[in-house]
């Protein structure tokens, strides 16, 4: 067997060789057999190094070798020994051998000793001979070039760029491998980018530049941006100094100085691939988070783009928690980082390694006059809100969502959704409608008065469905032609580019719908509305989807596009849905539950090599689910696709993947084979050799079938089959609309009060006539003895099914917080009878919101009272049960006899002891305490 040091030498060797170096033994020598060659157990006078690299016959640096495992931080001390060890025979570029590794087979180290502060650093592979040829006939390393840049030309910047390029000087003369800089959308973090890329080209002879983009058309506006950059000491255009290729293709242009291109294509490139499809490149990696594959996307060294190949990477957009997922592919190039974005997330930081060289806010931009601030408009309708119910025998609409057939039914049971099951699984019209005609209604006079030009407006949807929809009812609200609004997602007839030129520089069309499309990094400067209809809990891709109504524009620009505009000052959020206020997680990791990627995904997931078993789990149970849903053509489809596999078989062989029964038994079966085949009796128990052949035997039965990509569009299609309802019944109504105020944190959380108590007091009124505890409490609020405890219950769930943020707590805390004057005792606020004191007050019926418990104290002791009156007296022993079953009234409205057998009441000896204390009044008792201290 090897020992480690001769398996990490067999890997070197072959690292060595991917690199085009020919590797001998030094008594194998032959220095004629490429221009360079790795000598091992090379003689010097420290003795002999584990190899020397020769180029063109010249000794120009060494490589130390150390067993997997070892730390090659702590070594470097024993490779410049090495460099610096005197030699027989064969000529030195220097005194000092200039280039020096450490390698351990997993990973490789690297310094070169003429930097101004030589420090090794991590690199994917060896460097090519003429890589290292190259660099020993210029006379500056690179890191000594970017100490002596020359003072930035502050002509035609502004004074944040301005501050970001001298704060980028500054990180790269202290050789930091990574920075980061923030800028506020439409401050010009492009155009900064173009500005440092040029210095690093001109001054420190960078040799090519990695421009990396969010998507396809992001990468056309950098183009654009490289084409129309003017050398600030030079007076021509960078197009005309260097090249600049953006790949449309896998065929790099050597030539070019800097290289615009996709991380998705750049990952397809490093593994050879001779094509990659562009439409992969037009989604953004919000949409992509949480795609397939979750686990890390893995390189390999590609003599044909060798980690040398860029000196500087820049990472446009670089907000999103990618780095899990492609770091690799960013780390594979012995480059200098540099992050662009607006919106950082946590994420974005660790990797930059806290580096941030520049941090300028939209809140400050605005102050610059660099970006325009914006106002908020809230637009709330009950059935946003509240959802609805159609009932049993109305008729509705129900949509494939594939073919978007269409079909009238007449419903069996009542049809009850959730505000947030909108344009999901049921669509109702006339909420896009009414959100739609009380924008309308305020658009000249409350949110652009005196005009009479619809702004630019973009709308965003939540599927491409629910953006036909919009667009259908946007052109009949405002009775106008096609043309006026235009839907701009993946699956829009029109070509996306030409309609997001359109929309940014014509008259038509004024409003614009879209998913995702456009929701990120696409500069469109005349918007001046954004018209949200989907919710959205990533902080990060909301600030940039509101970052789409930033920019600033000239006013002659603006004029062209929408006549009676004077000036761009602010642009409008019209928040139809209450994304303004939901809850924003920091963002939307990678590392998701198995269990929220969509089916398309998981099929994708596995399909990519992610067969980690929660997928498979979870895949399985989907496919389960859908094999009870399949008609008969169907089936006859999948079987025809799989040789005869039918869905039911494809769940469980996935399930059967991740079973431990299924894998021991496997595992035995493998073993017994195996101890056949050798002679051998069979063994009781499989090794873990065989469990690990066994789960990797299973897991290929299982999933070999889903590479088959007509397969999973097949299953795709099917699943995507499931109707849409349409509910035409439902009438919506406005309940709120007008400008949110956000002056201070107090008048915000004032805010979320009255959103709060309105959204109770709109579920009073919507559901009075339906819950039996709201019926009685609006209706026969003094028929105290009808409401049940179990009336209340059911109150509380529907109030939780429709809205799970109001708890009776939270209702409680809003009205102290709007009127606390009005607001007496709290007691144990999570008490469901508080509900009752809540919805009172809420109908007006009291002028005090009352904790239960205290209004049934009050209620007890004037009971007392008035006993004591009539002449009545209660002994010691008497008073305490009464004060128990006080107590009980408060928590559960009355004091029934079963009651009498728990807690507290059997402690004290139950009903009989009841009965001895009380006698046969105690019936009677009860039902007069339970009528005095009901609700």
């Amino acid at each position: 067997m090897l020992t480690p040091e001769q398996q990490a030498r067999q890997l070197i060797d072959a690292q060595l060789s991917l690199a085009g170096w020919v590797v001998q033994d030094y008594k194998q020598l032959n220095l004629g057999a490429g221009a360079g060659v790795a000598v091992r157990e090379y003689p010097t006078d420290s003795g002999p190094a584990d190899y020397a690299l020769l180029v063109d016959r010249k000794l120009v640096g060494i490589v130390e070798a150390k067993k997997e495992g070892t730390s090659l931080t702590a070594v470097a001390d024993q490779t410049v020994r090495y460099q610096t060890s005197a030699t027989k025979h064969a000529p030195r570029v220097a005194e000092q051998l200039p280039f020096g590794y450490e390698a351990n087979g997993q990973e490789i180290r690297f310094a070169d000793a003429r930097d101004p502060e030589p420090r090794s650093r991590p690199v994917f592979g060896f460097h090519r001979p003429e890589t290292l040829r190259e660099w020993t006939r210029q006379l500056h390393t690179l890191r000594a070039r970017l100490r002596t840049l020359p003072a930035v030309n502050a002509n035609g910047l502004r004074d944040c760029q301005l501050e970001a390029l001298r704060n980028l000087d500054v990180s790269l003369k202290d050789d930091r491998p990574r920075a980061l800089i923030q800028m506020a959308t439409g401050s010009g973090k492009t155009f900064t980018a173009v500005s440092f890329i040029y210095r690093l080209i001109k001054f420190a002879g960078a040799k090519r530049v990695l421009f990396l983009v969010d998507r396809g058309n992001l990468g056309r506006q950098t183009l654009q941006e490289f084409q129309q950059y003017t050398a600030p000491d030079d007076g021509r255009k960078f197009t005309e100094l260097y090249n600049v290729q953006h790949l449309t293709s896998n065929q790099l242009d050597t030539v070019s100085k800097v290289t615009i291109t996709t991380i998705q294509r750049l990952y397809s490139m490093l593994r050879g691939e001779a094509e990659f499809d562009a439409g992969n490149e037009e989604r953004s990696g919000f949409e992509l988070n949480g795609e397939a594959p979750q686990r890390p996307r893995e390189v390999a060294y590609n003599p044909a783009l060798p980690p040398e190949a860029y000196d500087f990477v820049v990472i446009d957009e670089c907000h999103r928690s990618i780095y899990n997922v492609w770091q690799q592919v960013l780390e594979y190039f012995d480059a200098h980082l540099i992050g662009l974005t607006a919106t950082p997330a946590k994420q974005t930081f660790g990797f930059f390694n806290q580096n941030l060289v520049m941090e300028y806010s939209h809140e400050r931009a605005v102050v610059d006059g660099v970006n325009v601030g914006s106002d908020v408009y809230r637009i709330q309708t009950a059935i946003t809100e509240q959802g609805s119910r159609v009932e049993k025998g109305s008729a509705i609409k129900r949509m494939e969502r594939l073919t978007r057939k269409r079909r009238w039914e007449t419903l069996d049971d009542d049809l009850t959704y959730a505000g947030t099951q909108l344009d999901r699984s049921v669509t109702a019209p006339d909420q896009i409608r009414t959100v739609l005609e009380k924008w309308k209604a305020v658009l000249f006079t409350e949110l652009f008065p005196g005009r009479e030009i619809v702004p630019k407006t973009l709308i965003f949807a939540k599927s491409d469905n629910h953006a036909d929809d919009i667009v259908d009812l946007v052109r009949e609200v405002f009775g106008k032609s096609n043309e006026f609004c235009k839907k701009i997602t993946y699956a829009a007839e029109e070509k996306s580019d030409e309609l997001i030129k359109r929309f940014r520089n014509d008259f038509h069309p004024r409003v614009a719908v879209t998913v995702d499309m456009i929701s990120t990094g696409t500069d469109i400067k005349p918007l001046e509305c954004l018209l949200f209809l989907r919710d959205v809990r990533s902080r990060v891709y909301f600030d940039q989807m509101k970052g789409r109504g930033t920019r600033v524009i000239a006013p002659s620009d603006l004029e062209a596009v929408t006549s009676d505009a004077p000036a761009k000052t602010r642009f409008v959020i019209v928040d139809a849905v209450g994304v303004t206020d939901s809850e924003k997680k920091d963002t939307e990791s990678v590392e998701r539950q198995p269990g929220t990627l969509g089916f398309e995904k998981l099929l994708h997931a596995v399909a990519q090599g992610n067969h980690a078993p929660a997928q498979l789990r979870s895949l399985a149970q989907r496919l389960a689910r859908l094999d009870r849903q399949l008609t008969p053509d169907d089936r006859a489809a999948v079987q025809t696709q799989t040789g005869g596999t039918t869905v039911q078989q494809l769940a469980a062989r996935l399930y059967d993947a991740v079973d431990p029964v299924k894998q021991e038994a496997e595992a035995l079966r493998l073993a017994a084979d195996e101890a056949q085949a050798a002679g051998l009796p069979a063994p009781a128990e499989a090794d873990e050799a065989h469990w690990q052949q066994a789960e990797q035997a299973l897991t290929e039965r299982a999933v070999h079938l889903f590479d088959d990509p007509a397969l999973r569009e097949l299953l795709a299609k099917v699943h995507r089959q499931h109707d849409l309802i349409i509910d035409l019944v439902s009438k919506d109504r406005v309940l709120a609309a007008g400008f949110e105020s956000r002056t201070s944190p107090e008048a915000a959380q004032e805010a979320l009060a009255r959103q709060r108590v309105d959204k109770f007091q709109a579920f009073i009124e919507a559901h009075k006539d339906e819950i039996t505890a709201l019926q009685l409490l609006h209706n026969q609020p003094y028929a105290r003895r009808a409401l049940t405890f179990g009336q209340v219950r059911e109150l509380a769930q529907a109030l939780r099914l429709d809205h799970p943020e109001l708890t009776p707590e939270g209702i409680w805390t809003a009205y102290e917080q709007l009127e606390k004057a009005r607001v007496r005792g709290a007691g144990p606020r999570t008490l469901l009878t508080n509900l009752i004191s809540l919805v009172r007050f809420a109908l007006r019926q009291t002028d005090t919101l009352t904790a239960y418990p205290l209004s049934v104290d009050e209620r007890y002791h004037a009971w007392l009272t008035r006993q004591q009156q009539a002449g009545r007296a209660f002994s010691p022993e008497q008073l305490s049960w009464l004060g128990m079953m006080k107590e009980k009234a408060a928590t559960s409205l009355s004091v029934e006899a079963e009651d009498f057998t728990l807690p507290p009441f059997v402690d004290q000896g139950g009903y009989a002891r009841a009965r001895q204390v009380f006698g046969l009044d105690l019936q009677a008792l009860v039902d007069e305490l339970n009528e005095a201290l009901a609700a």
